[in-house]
């Protein structure tokens, strides 16, 4: 609809209205303003009730609509096409930016490059309408992918990252995480149904924040050397060989895997505790995991207050890695592991008997965390980067 066409009669009233209005504020009475325009004092009181009885201040005429062009706007900017005016110009007389002219022409012009208002303001009308038809439960293709990839308990981000990688000129094959986990998370549907939230690394259905810290003093660990003493080179992430580790206790607090993961390739080892996880069995598997590496791949280890690191001096004096603390309550001063061991708990969830697993089995999910790309990667995988840097051949920095 372009607007309302008023009759005559309507537009006399209108005008008679506005002389009333500015009769009066020219200090004239109701009286004497009825008598001036003609008509009776009744229909001047009517005019003063309908406005509570004041004068209503004098507004200039809105320069434009609003936030959208409006049909009114579009017939001016056909019109002025026809008279020969640049978009520029056409900006200036319509009180709006010479971006959003642009704009407005690059949508709406026909196959002829003809730009017709009353089509390009139903086109318009249509297109902000909502709600629009979610993307996943539009295109097939894309919701069986990225279902498959969630059943592998590839991250939403991780699924995004690989099809950008993967189908690079496909722009239909192109979304953001935020539109998978508004499809798991919302009660919508959105085309994912809501079983594959379950993938998802929290496993929750729905958004928690991120609140809790742990707390507690615990026991403490002689001759600690603080990670504030760490080398430089570790926090910059240039040099492969600083790995981070950490402990994920089973049902009980009785089984346990210890995790490592190392800092530039973000590569991780698991490795299962499943008959107990002191200091003694801590040192053990971090020794045997550590001798299969070369020596440029062991430069530091950052690991928590925990008391299964109570032998750490001599784990430095079996594999030559010195070990370095984080600070209490810290957890985001071992940022990479504290990812890795959610991404493990994915496998091996809380409250559940990690003793269970085969020596097999926990090598399987080691290969396929290593195996999933990364963001920080710009998409590789750990292992494609680890098996660089161990072979000596590692790929420059971009």
């Amino acid at each position: 609809m372009l607007g309302a066409v008023l009759s005559e009669a309507q537009q006399y009233r209108a005008a008679r209205a506005q002389k009333y209005w500015q009769l009066m504020r020219n200090g004239v009475s109701n009286a004497e303003a009825c008598r001036l325009l003609g008509m009776h004092r009744r229909t001047g009181t009517q005019l003063r009730q309908a406005s509570n009885f004041q004068i209503p201040p004098i507004t200039a005429p809105a320069v434009t609509a609003g936030r959208y062009l409006d049909a009114r706007e579009r017939l001016r900017i056909a019109d002025l096409l026809r008279l020969g005016h640049s978009m520029r110009r056409i900006a200036v007389e319509l009180g709006r930016h010479a971006s959003t002219i642009k704009r407005e022409l690059d949508r709406h012009r026909d196959a002829q490059g003809v730009y017709l208002p009353r089509t390009a303001d139903h086109d318009a009308r249509l297109q902000r309408a909502r709600p629009k038809v979610h993307k996943l439960a539009a295109n097939t293709r894309l919701r069986t992918l990225v279902q498959r990839k969630l059943n592998r308990f590839w991250s939403p981000d991780e699924i995004c990252g690989w099809m950008k990688k993967t189908y690079p000129d496909d722009q239909t094959m192109r979304l953001c995480p935020e539109t998978i986990y508004r499809a798991l998370l919302l009660r919508e549907d959105h085309g994912l149904h809501q079983r594959y939230a379950t993938k998802l690394r929290t496993g929750r259905r729905i958004r928690k924040t991120r609140w809790r810290t742990r707390i507690g003093q615990g026991s403490r660990i002689r001759n600690m050397t603080m990670i504030g003493q760490r080398p430089a080179e570790a926090e910059t992430r240039l040099e492969a060989g600083h790995w981070e580790g950490d402990l994920i206790v089973g049902v009980g607090s009785v089984s346990a895997m210890m995790t490592l993961r190392e800092r530039k390739t973000q590569y991780g080892i698991i490795v299962n505790l499943p008959l107990d996880h002191t200091a003694a069995s801590v040192t053990a598997a971090a020794i045997s995991a550590f001798a299969k590496l070369p020596t440029h791949l062991k430069r530091t280890l950052t690991w928590d207050q925990g008391v299964e690191m109570a032998s750490h001096e001599e784990l430095t004096k079996k594999t030559g890695v010195p070990v370095y603390f984080a600070e209490r309550s810290s957890p985001w001063q071992r940022g990479a592991n504290e990812n890795f061991n959610g991404l493990a708990r994915q496998y091996f969830p809380k409250g559940t008997n990690l003793a269970v697993h085969s020596v097999e089995h926990v090598s399987h999910v080691m290969r396929e965390l290593n195996e999933r790309p990364r963001k920080t990667l710009d998409y590789d995988t750990p292992a494609a980067r680890f098996k660089a840097e161990h072979t000596g051949q590692a790929p420059a920095l971009r």
